[in-house]
């Protein structure tokens, strides 16, 4: 048996969602801060649109082999 030296889930692509106070997801109301836990950088999304596209961006700019 060979074992991946690679994590399935590398630290670099951890993340905490806060939703807002005011979210409610249920309302189409979806609002917060989406930090990664590595980097430290943090974004501020007002919509479900926002967050994908900070996570896209974010991921964009992590290399996978780190």
């Amino acid at each position: 048996m060979t074992l991946d030296p690679q994590s399935k889930y590398p630290s670099l692509r951890s993340y905490v969602l806060k939703l807002h106070r005011d979210a409610r997801p249920q309302c189409g109301a979806l609002a917060g801060r989406l930090e990664n836990m590595v980097t430290g950088n943090h974004h501020e999304f007002a919509s479900g649109e926002q967050l994908l596209a900070l996570l896209e961006r974010d991921l964009d700019s992590t290399p996978l082999d780190s």
